[in-house]
């Protein structure tokens, strides 16, 4: 009887050793999980930068999100548009103006007409009137050396200004945007402005549609996202952050 009492003591010290290692890994592994997949914190989080908000003047009024240069200017701007399911909100919960800020750049992320705090606006149903109404709003702003990032949608309004005002800018980011179709290669070809062309691996779809067209740009260097799709910006946010600055600090 005594060796039988030693072995159910030591069986039941045993299966509370088990469970105990059990509940410990469940805990483990919920803190794993809940983990975000990818953190940007370490580029761009700094208790400094204060986001300003505003409206531009005009038949058709913007709104726009604002970040003035932390430390010392650099020349260009960066000029922040956005696809069809986001707005100018989206480049702040990145983290995006935030770190340009702290590298020093004046960016300025634009809600497009339709989205956001912009209402909708007769301008927009044209193309020259949304190569005009970008124009105006930059003129607005007082930004003269303008890097637009266009994701998507905003290629609407993008590439039109660029055909016709391209030497206004100093730099262009498209990210498989869309109407790349509705110009020509002498288009394309015309066009002497300094270009990163992005794009995710898995976007199999418009990127390679738009890089097609894209590629005719003389003065233009291409990047692939690994593992992100048409959204690759907002999927593997560091690393876009990563290859945007790298552009950004080596334009003249």
């Amino acid at each position: 009887m005594a060796l039988m009492a030693q072995r159910s003591a030591f069986m039941s010290r045993y299966q509370a050793a088990v469970l105990g290692l059990g509940l410990l890994f469940l805990l483990l592994l919920y803190v794993g999980l809940s983990r975000p997949p990818e953190q940007t914190s370490w580029l761009w989080r700094h208790p400094n930068v204060t986001i300003l908000a505003g409206v531009t003047r005009g038949n058709s009024p913007i709104f726009y999100r604002e970040v003035l240069p932390l430390h010392q200017a650099r020349r260009v701007e960066v000029v922040l548009l956005h696809g069809k399911a986001f707005s100018s909100h989206t480049w702040e919960q990145l983290g995006t103006l935030q770190l340009l800020s702290q590298r020093g750049y004046r960016a300025i992320a634009l809600d497009l007409p339709g989205f956001g705090n912009s209402a909708a606006s007769r301008e927009a149903s044209t193309e020259v009137g949304r190569a005009k109404l970008l124009e105006r709003v930059l003129q607005d702003l007082e930004v003269h050396n303008a890097v637009l990032v266009s994701p998507s949608l905003s290629g609407l309004y993008a590439l039109p200004f660029l055909m016709q005002g391209h030497r206004q800018l100093q730099g262009f980011v498209p990210i498989a945007p869309t109407s790349t179709q509705n110009y020509t290669q002498e288009q394309f070809w015309a066009v002497k402005t300094p270009t990163l062309i992005l794009y995710g691996e898995l976007d199999h779809i418009l990127a390679p549609k738009s890089l097609r067209q894209l590629r005719h740009l003389p003065n233009h260097s291409v990047v692939k996202l690994p593992n992100a799709g048409h959204a690759c910006y907002i999927q593997k946010p560091r690393d876009f952050h990563l290859v945007l600055l790298d552009f950004l600090d080596h334009l003249p």
